[in-house]
């Protein structure tokens, strides 16, 4: 049941970060960092000790981070390019979609600082279309991990994966309650309860706050499937609809905007082949603004009540 699942902890999801790139580099020599002037923020003090040959600064200059990133894998490394997730996509959008998709280039854009979590620094920094601007792009993988645990063992998954990646973590401290040491699967969707009534799809930091509503909803009486889908593309389009196929109705709940999110993926696949209602978590159609994660979470609609709200709606919905 939901009420099962238990944070371990609370952990930033960019320390988990830091720690699966010093494990990817211990892995594998050909593992390199490079970063724009945001070493410190992005946990890789770590790895800049045990490898100090193999971390490049390039200063603020992120599509010059891009090109550097890109020219490396012709020499066969793996190269983690390194900032906020607005400078690592909105930024240099135009040298990922030349230099890295067009090409298939082996880079891992690795983004911290995504969405309304990133808190007092505001809307010029609080990407909210990434997810949308990344999944387009032709080839592209694209990965938002929940917690501490999964942004680690992603981390180190995706330097065994061949192929342009985009990884998006967030700022703060957050619950931590996905196992250690993980068998982290790129495109297999995570169930995290099996249920019969209604399916909650989530990533990022809004998947704890799924299973905070699915333990809400239980109490009422209702069973919830809840299920992390931590890879938004490739897609586990199996998954999503064996789950849909059962519950009837789903939710989905993403610290991005509804338009181009996790929200249109899911609701695509169930229009192609089961259609149901469906309700939508996010930010509609605006930007953010300064104030801490919480206070966004709530008052921009991306909280545990939120969920539930959508989650009742659905399921009435589904009864008409």
């Amino acid at each position: 049941m939901v009420k099962d699942i238990q944070a371990l902890n609370e952990k930033e999801t960019r320390a988990g970060f830091g720690e699966g790139i010093l494990e990817a580099g211990r892995q594998n020599p050909n593992v390199v960092a490079l970063t724009a002037d945001l070493a410190g923020s992005m946990k890789l003090q770590a790895f800049i000790k045990e490898f100090p040959d193999r971390f490049v600064q390039v200063g603020i200059a992120e599509a010059n981070m891009i090109g550097i990133a890109a020219g490396l894998t012709i020499g066969g490394k793996i190269p983690y390019t390194t900032t906020f997730a607005n400078f690592s996509t909105g930024r240099v959008y135009d040298q990922i979609r030349q230099s890295v998709a067009y090409s298939g280039k082996n880079v891992k854009i690795c983004a911290s600082h995504a969405g309304l979590t990133l808190g007092e620094d505001g809307a010029t920094h609080q990407i909210l279309e990434d997810i949308g601007l990344m999944k387009m792009l032709p080839g592209m993988t694209v990965i938002v991990p929940c917690d501490f645990n999964q942004t680690k063992a992603a981390t180190i998954a995706v330097s065994k994966y061949e192929g342009p990646v985009y990884l998006r973590f967030g700022r703060p401290k957050w619950p931590n309650f996905t196992p250690e040491n993980q068998d982290f699967q790129i495109g297999k969707a995570q169930v995290l309860n099996e249920g019969t009534d209604i399916t909650i799809f989530a990533c990022g930091h809004l998947v704890w706050k799924a299973v905070e509503a699915g333990k809400i909803l239980e109490e009422k009486g209702y069973s919830v499937e809840l299920i992390n889908i931590h890879t938004i593309k490739p897609l586990d389009e199996e998954a999503i609809l064996k789950s849909i196929q059962k519950t009837g109705c789903a939710v989905t709940a993403e610290e991005h905007n509804i338009i181009g999110g996790l929200g249109d993926s899911v609701a695509q696949v169930a229009a192609k082949h089961f259609p149901i209602p469906i309700e939508y978590v996010g930010t509609k159609d605006t930007f953010g603004e300064s104030g801490t994660p919480t206070e966004l979470l709530t008052k921009y609609g991306l909280d545990t009540p939120n969920i539930v709200e959508a989650a009742e709606k659905v399921l009435a919905r589904k009864k008409k």
